[in-house]
């Protein structure tokens, strides 16, 4: 938890904060003291396992919000809360504890020792807490194993490429099972393809881990394809948290809807985001009530579900009045048992083909085989043209 966090630069920092909360500007502040505004007021909480991303332009203050919440800049006023302790009150000797067995840092440069072996670099953060070499080594190639770079080991920094060396610091952060893992800018030094495996990978090793992780980037592409959620800041200031569609489809103001009015919805909203309710009949009920329904609300096509809501199925209005006709009561038997189906978090990119090439609606699926919603083509149209109000 983060509450009134501010950082200003310059040598009395103390003295000027009062001109800032009177209502100073920022520009004005400056010119008045020249001292500058790095973080005003930022508060934010960020949940367990949390992939919480701070975006925004040069000069946003992202970089300087992360490096303040473990201290390698000293924040001017507010409170940095790791279960209920704040770390802006420490002694140093607790800061270190908390930055060797707490919170892992992943930096835009890899910052390896040239002179050190991969498992050596791996392990150097093991070695600070005093662990014995064997041990640290277990943990190590544990590690190096989890991001794909074990048979790397005896290597040396300059022997790998630069997705390699990346790697390498991820590991070095995730050696010392940080609670915490704070990374600046971790992608951008890298090629574009190279970007998008590391991004890959961060998925894959959270789906494992369940880090608590805190990622700064500028590349809006890159906060909506990693990030739960994203803060948005500008001149020092948070400007809006959300999750990727609120930020997208719920803009805070104009500065928010222009950061965003270029990104492709189709790549970023989910099946979950768009579907709509799903009408359903039961397993038990019989071609003429499923009928009925369907005449009722217009429809061509019903989805059939069990007494735990799972999918069984989908039956056309066409099979139901031939099924009536020759008097066939068991649903059953004119089941479609194979419509298209998709999960909640599938982008409706992905959908696209698949409404196209299909007669039925795609159903949405919980991971269970529980019916969530149901999309149809109109429904997917209007996903693709959604920005606010």
């Amino acid at each position: 938890m983060v509450r009134g966090l501010v950082k200003i630069f310059g040598p009395h920092p103390q003295k000027v904060l009062p001109l800032l909360r009177d209502g100073l500007s920022k520009e004005q502040l400056f010119e008045k003291t020249r001292h500058a505004v790095g973080v005003y007021e930022a508060t934010f909480s960020v949940r367990p396992g949390e992939v919480f991303v701070l975006m925004g332009l040069s000069g946003s203050g992202k970089s300087t919000l992360l490096r303040c919440l473990n201290r390698l800049i000293e924040p001017t006023a507010g409170e940095i809360l790791i279960d209920g302790e704040d770390i802006v009150q420490v002694d140093e000797k607790r800061l270190r504890d908390l930055r060797r067995r707490r919170l892992g840092m992943v930096f835009q440069r890899f910052a390896l020792f040239p002179h050190r072996s991969i498992i050596d670099n791996v392990a150097y953060g093991l070695e600070v807490q005093g662990l014995p070499l064997a041990e640290r080594h277990e943990k190590a190639k544990a590690v190096l194993e989890m991001v794909g770079l074990k048979e790397w080991a005896a290597s040396y920094p300059h022997e790998l490429s630069g997705g390699m060396q990346q790697r390498v610091g991820l590991a070095r952060a995730l050696a010392s099972d940080p609670d915490i893992l704070l990374m600046d800018e971790a992608f951008s030094a890298l090629d574009p393809l190279i970007r998008r495996d590391m991004q890959n990978e961060l998925l894959a090793l959270q789906s494992q881990m369940n880090k608590t992780i805190i990622f700064v980037t500028h590349d809006l592409d890159e906060a909506l394809k990693i990030g739960d959620r994203i803060a948005l800041m500008k001149d020092g200031m948070i400007v809006q948290i959300g999750t990727p569609e609120e930020i997208l489809t719920k803009p805070a103001n104009e500065y928010v809807h222009r950061f965003v009015e270029d990104v492709d919805m189709a790549k970023v909203l989910t099946a979950g985001a768009i579907m709509k309710s799903a009408e359903t009949v039961s397993t038990k009920d019989g071609p003429r009530v499923a009928l009925r329904r369907m005449k009722e609300l217009g429809i061509s096509s019903i989805f059939v579900v069990t007494r735990e809501r799972k999918l069984a199925g989908i039956v056309t209005a066409e099979d139901a009045v031939q099924a009536r006709e020759e008097n066939v009561e068991d649903l059953s038997r004119i089941l479609a048992p194979d419509p298209p189906t998709t999960l909640l978090d599938t982008p409706i990119s992905d959908l696209i083909p698949v409404l196209a090439d299909s007669k039925y609606p795609v159903a949405v699926v919980n991971q269970d085989g529980r019916l969530a919603g149901v999309i149809v083509r109109g429904a997917l149209l209007a996903g693709l043209t959604r920005r606010g109000d």
